[in-house]
């Protein structure tokens, strides 16, 4: 297990009493370096939407912990937010939770000439995923052919 993956696990870990207290849920936790600074950041949610004052009560309590606990080396930057509307799928609770829904999806390479497909999530399993089209036509995607897959949204 990479460090970036440890401090996530570990993240994670300390978060769920708190998420959980405040029946929250924790969509996703990462550690990433964006220029020179590193991020921690936790994506939380719950029914009808986070608001910034949830993200501030889970900030508040989990600062505590982290300078606690000082499992991180490096120095980096700790948020929590919303997930967004483009919330990417990556756990099994998203995909359940998004059958039926329209999603858009992003590949690594060309499939049939395009690398990116819109069409409702009609099955997923530890392999693929497969997408119905308005035609009614479906499409099986291998996962690891797959950059990204989030819920779409129209403006």
């Amino acid at each position: 297990m990479s460090k970036r993956e440890e401090y996530e696990r570990k993240t994670e870990e300390l978060l769920i009493p708190i998420i959980e207290q405040y029946n929250f849920e924790l969509v996703d936790v990462e550690y990433v370096k964006e220029g020179s600074s590193w991020y921690l950041r936790a994506y939380i949610d719950k029914e009808g939407g986070i608001t910034v004052d949830d993200c501030e009560i889970v900030s508040r309590a989990m600062g505590e912990i982290l300078d606690k606990e000082d499992y991180i080396e490096d120095s980096y930057i700790f948020e929590v937010s919303s997930p967004g509307l483009g919330r990417p799928l990556k756990k099994e609770k998203d995909f359940a939770r998004s059958i039926g829904e329209l999603v858009e999806v992003r590949t690594y390479r060309p499939i049939n000439k395009q690398k990116e497909f819109e069409g409702y999530l009609k099955a997923y399993d530890e392999h693929s995923v497969t997408l119905e089209f308005e035609d009614k036509t479906e499409m099986i995607i291998a996962r690891t052919d797959i950059a990204l897959i989030r819920l779409a949204f129209d403006f």
